[in-house]
C-alpha cells in the first residue's frame, strides 16, 4: 500500500526547492510528485519570493502580479516508508506550513 505525503508552502519557491531536494539529493522519481496551488484558484504561495520578488539589474522595476492565492502543494506518492523520512525533511527544510498523510 503506498502513502502520500503533501506539504504546504507559502511560496512557490519553497515548494520548488523541495522538490529539487526530493529529486537530486533522495533519488525520488520526480513523476511520483505534484505541484498545484492547494485551492481552486492558481496560486504562487501567499507572499512573494524567488522570480515574483524585484530582480537584479538591467530588469527596470519589480513585478506585483503575482497569484497569491493560498499555499503551494506538494504530494508525494511514497514507493516505500524509508522513503517518507527524507520527504519529510526535504518538506522541513523548506519550511512546509503543514504535512498531511493518506
Amino acid at each position: 500500500m503506498s502513502t502520500i505525503l503533501t506539504g504546504y508552502f507559502e511560496t512557490r519557491r519553497e515548494a520548488e526547492m523541495s522538490v529539487e531536494r526530493l529529486v537530486q539529493e533522495y533519488g525520488v522519481d520526480r513523476s511520483r510528485i505534484l505541484v498545484a496551488a492547494a485551492g481552486s484558484d492558481n496560486s504562487a504561495g501567499v507572499e512573494e519570493a524567488g522570480s515574483d520578488t524585484a530582480a537584479g539589474a538591467p530588469t527596470p522595476e519589480s513585478r506585483h502580479d503575482a497569484a497569491l492565492n493560498g499555499s503551494v502543494m506538494v504530494s508525494v506518492d511514497l514507493a516505500d516508508d524509508a522513503t517518507a523520512q527524507d520527504v519529510r525533511a526535504a518538506f522541513a527544510e523548506f519550511r512546509a506550513e503543514s504535512v498531511d498523510e493518506d
